[in-house]
């Protein structure tokens, strides 16, 4: 899309006043090409339209019908460019998207703050939850299941904040991961044994550094005939193979602060549920307290994410997250992660944009006050370890499993 330099920010609000008054039908139920014609009419009705040229003419009917007919406003086109994984929105006039892990300033502006503030609100309320003033931060999604994150501008300096992280439509396969180098092949076929042997995998990472995608690859590995809990504080993961399955999501609390739903009241009434397996999107605080609990009390092949930048690093912030939720003795803590949490699984983004799987790690036990763990696998090196200690006694060297691999 193209500025506009002829039309004002004042005149936009004007005119798509104007043309709402002119409709005789709702907005929702009209074709595309009808609300483009009603535009297009009234644009070229104004005086103005005949002293200004044909480039602001265009950029003005576009804009008014992204106003109008479109659910994300003027960030419609990013939100259907499928080659975009990422639109950020730093205030009214900073925007800027990732494109193949590059990340560029593209050049539009919301017409205000307050268009800015709407758009959040629409995107809040239709998974009935809230942000203002008083609650000025949110988590949320849209219809196609992207990641949306919001401040409020009474926190924001410069601004609302809007981010939004997109997935692709196609749900990414461990074939894929293989032939985009995420994972090597030997790689694909520990996590497969893994997944299907039912270990209580962990997957670390930092920030876009391909976790969530990685959950969702592992959780179709799950054999369809179990029963499996789903836990999020946003919905994103794309399960489509288990027919048994229940998905929950957290809820923010209302104006008068009651409601609120968060990942410990859903992690202890999935244990109510009799689950197979349960997958938490990934753990920020207390909630890690039930969840070890749960995989230390015969729930195996859990599968959940964290952030963090190492597998050591990782086991460090649960410790600290576990302590949040119970006063336990450090020792009492780190006993209880080793015993509930199998195999650690460390994703990086690399200077090129692509995410890769650098280290697949075993906990063993607790000596001397510290984890030990087990590396089987590092990206540099290959497979590091012949061998799990734990229930199976699985040899990963004879799993061979392509049609599960989706290859």
């Amino acid at each position: 899309m193209v500025l506009m330099s002829f039309y004002t920010k004042a005149d936009v609000k004007q005119y798509i006043r104007d043309i709402r008054l002119l409709l005789t039908e709702s907005v929702e139920e009209m074709t595309d090409d009808r609300a483009l014609g009603i535009i297009e009419d009234y644009v070229f009705s104004q005086e103005r339209s005949s002293s200004c040229s044909f480039r602001d003419n265009t950029a003005l009917i576009e804009r008014l019908f992204l106003s109008l007919r479109c659910e994300m406003d003027i960030l419609q086109p990013f939100i259907d460019d499928k080659s975009i994984s990422e639109i950020m929105v730093n205030g009214p006039d900073s925007i800027f998207v990732e494109r193949e892990g590059v990340i560029a300033q593209v050049p539009l502006s919301f017409d205000s703050v307050e268009d800015l503030q709407e758009l959040i609100r629409r995107i809040a309320g239709r998974v009935h939850r809230e942000i203002n003033e008083l609650n000025p931060i949110v988590d949320a999604r849209l219809s196609d299941g992207s990641r949306v994150n919001a401040v409020y501008g009474n926190i924001a300096l410069n601004g609302p904040i809007l981010t939004i992280r997109k997935f692709p439509e196609r749900v990414m396969t461990m074939g894929d991961f293989i032939r985009n180098g995420t994972v090597s092949l030997e790689c694909a076929r520990a996590l497969n044994a893994l997944v299907r042997c039912g270990y209580n995998c962990f997957v670390s990472g930092g920030t876009s550094s391909g976790k969530t995608t990685m959950l969702n690859v592992l959780a179709q590995l799950i054999p369809p005939g179990e029963r499996v809990i789903v836990i999020e504080d946003s919905a994103e993961l794309q399960i489509n193979q288990i027919r048994n399955i229940v998905r929950m999501e957290c809820r923010s609390p209302n104006t008068s602060g009651r409601g609120r739903v968060d990942m410990t009241h859903l992690v202890r009434a999935s244990l109510r549920m009799r689950p197979d397996r349960i997958i938490v999107g990934e753990v920020r605080g207390g909630e890690v307290f039930d969840m070890i609990n749960a995989m230390n009390t015969g729930h195996s092949g859990s599968l959940s994410t964290g952030h963090a930048n190492s597998i050591p690093g990782m086991l460090k912030r649960l410790e600290a997250m576990f302590m949040q939720a119970v006063d336990f003795p450090v020792d009492a803590i780190r006993a209880q992660i080793s015993e509930g949490i199998d195999i650690m699984i460390h994703m990086s983004r690399m200077r090129d944009g692509s995410r890769r799987v650098v280290e697949i790690a075993e906990l063993t036990e607790v000596r001397d006050g510290q984890i030990l763990t087990n590396c089987l696998y590092r990206a540099d090196c290959g497979m590091t370890g012949n061998r799990l200690i734990h229930r199976e006694k699985l040899e990963i060297g004879d799993i061979d499993d392509r049609e599960n691999l989706s290859i």
